[in-house]
């Protein structure tokens, strides 16, 4: 499967407290998220405000999309939203 990240700024869904993020599987674009909640717990994100979210997604991008890659092949292509339990299975 080929999973490529786009290098774009992350968006805020504040509705969801959720950090949305790009990817393109097998050359379609989806979006793929992460909640604050994991961002705080793995990634010392101090809050569930936008710029501590941003700040932490970007000092940990590698492993955030690398954890990312790896439920996408899970879930055989599917859309996914990394809950902090994610990275207890996924993550490095």
């Amino acid at each position: 499967m080929d999973i490529a990240f786009p290098r774009v700024a992350p968006e805020f869904d504040s509705e969801r407290y959720t950090l949305l993020f790009p990817a393109h599987v097998n050359g379609k674009a989806m979006q793929c998220g992460i909640t604050a909640e994991a961002l705080e717990d793995h990634f010392g994100a101090p809050s569930i405000r936008e710029a501590d979210l941003v700040e932490a997604f970007c000092a940990h991008r590698s492993v955030i999309e690398e954890t990312a890659a790896a439920l996408i092949e899970a879930t055989r292509g599917a859309p996914v939203l990394l809950h902090s339990g994610v990275f207890r299975i996924y993550g490095k």
